[in-house]
């Protein structure tokens, strides 16, 4: 038994080029159809990858273009169908109206069967790959996610995934580099669930959020009576972690006195508790984050550089959120869902000023910023849609581009804007274009000039 061919639909009025078109494409099952009533039946029944329309086709007795309404017919009923249309001599101002209108490509007339099935072939080839990625997402359950539950579609991000699930297989200290919100510890999460170790505990404790003389304990726990309250013995957060992973938010927050202990354990495996004379082997994985200049402080003396190499055998430098353009739409329409879920259900999305003013924002506290501005906005808003007033944001049309030569200035705008649209499109490439005011043809160049992903 041979696999099925995929289907071809041929919207066309004139008989022989039918016929030679049927004739020409034996490695697809052509249907022909020479009106928008046959060509939407066929269109329901068969489900054609690629359809060829004819923009020719005698008008509606009203005056309807019947080209055009095949057309429309096809992008609401199977808008991935790839759509090439034909038009005659001198009509390329309406077959350029049918790419806007979601067609994929166009040829004139007269038919070149040789050129024509090129640009059949090609439109079949993006299908199929356009459907093989629905599969994957379908399967995954999750668009735009990385290490499990991180959401981005910046390549500065997904490059950062992509290092942090290589160092995960191994036992190398990590350090993770970046500003206050950035994600961090999800990150750190991430690698744990991608490590050998993602049966073990993951324990998370923030350096600074913690008293010193309470963070040597917090750490390496403390016996039965080591001091005054310690009525019982306590394990540490490095032995809660054995068999997992130990993560150390704002590690620059350590006191010289327990960099030295921290060293040690880094160095020998092995801790000893307060008021304990025993050394207790214990297998845990350190990563560390901070936010502040780690070797400024090792040349300045408050933090020790043998630790400093220990602790970063493999350091990551995490982006801001401004510098993951179009991920800070992605990012507020999940929060959005989640928040409107829990706490207003009324709200169903964001107005186009506000997708404007989270686009044109600098986010100086990056993730978690966005994640507060959404959420107040939810529980504040008293209509359907969350305006740029209930983000408290003001649309800004400023570019904050420095760059002088002109070449580069349009490069970082055009990839800017494409990573906008994207993300606001939640990465349609049918949307996308209709928001860029281009044809998917001229879209999916600019992808591949700017190797950008969708």
């Amino acid at each position: 038994m041979t696999d099925r061919k995929p289907v071809l639909l041929v919207v066309e009025d004139d008989a022989g080029l039918q016929a030679q078109l049927k004739w020409a494409y034996d490695d697809f099952e052509v249907i022909p159809a020479t009106d928008r009533e046959s060509a939407i039946a066929a269109l329901r029944q068969a489900e054609p990858a690629v359809v060829t329309l004819d923009l020719g086709l005698p008008p509606d007795p009203d005056g309807t273009s019947e080209g055009f309404a095949v057309l429309d017919a096809i992008m609401e009923l199977k808008p991935d169908t790839k759509v090439i249309v034909a038009s005659g001599h001198g009509a390329r101002e309406s077959a350029l109206g049918a790419i806007a209108r979601g067609a994929y490509d166009f040829y004139q007339k007269p038919v070149d069967i040789e050129a024509l099935g090129l640009i059949v072939r090609r439109a079949f080839n993006l299908h199929q790959i356009e459907a093989e990625n629905r599969k994957l997402k379908s399967q995954s359950g999750e668009d735009n996610r990385v290490l499990g539950s991180m959401i981005t579609a910046a390549p500065e991000m997904v490059k950062v995934a992509r290092t942090i699930e290589r160092v995960a297989k191994t036992n190398v200290s990590v350090m993770l580099l970046g500003a206050s919100g950035t994600g961090k510890e999800l990150l750190a999460k991430g690698l744990h669930d991608a490590s050998d170790r993602r049966s073990g505990p993951f324990v998370a404790i923030n350096c600074a959020a913690i008293p010193e003389n309470l963070l040597e304990s917090e750490l390496f726990g403390h016996e039965k009576g080591a001091f005054t309250g310690a009525v019982k013995t306590t394990e540490g957060k490095i032995e809660n972690a054995a068999g997992g992973t130990l993560f150390l938010d704002e590690v620059g927050d350590i006191p010289l006195p327990l960099q030295v202990k921290l060293l040690r354990f880094l160095q020998e495996r092995t801790i000893e508790r307060i008021g304990g004379r025993t050394q207790i082997a214990v297998d845990t994985r350190i990563v560390c984050a901070t936010h502040q200049d780690l070797e400024a402080m090792c040349a300045n003396g408050t933090f020790r550089e043998d630790l400093f190499y220990r602790l970063a055998e493999i350091v990551i430098k995490i982006p801001t959120l401004a510098e993951r353009h179009g991920d800070a739409t992605l990012l507020a329409k999940a929060f959005l869902k989640r928040f409107a879920s829990e706490m207003n259900p009324h709200v169903t999305g964001f107005a186009p000023d506000a997708l404007a003013a989270i686009d044109a924002h600098d986010w100086p506290g990056n993730v978690r910023e966005l994640e507060n501005r959404v959420k107040r906005a939810v529980i504040m808003t008293e209509g359907k849609l969350v305006g740029a007033g209930d983000l408290d944001l003001q649309e800004s049309g400023e570019d904050r581009d420095d760059v002088l030569n002109l070449k580069s200035a349009r490069e970082a705008a055009d990839r800017r804007v494409i990573r906008h649209a994207l993300a606001r499109s939640e990465g349609n490439i049918s949307s996308t274009a209709k928001l860029l005011g281009i044809s998917r043809p001229t879209l999916y160049d600019l992808l591949k000039q700017y190797d950008l992903s969708a």
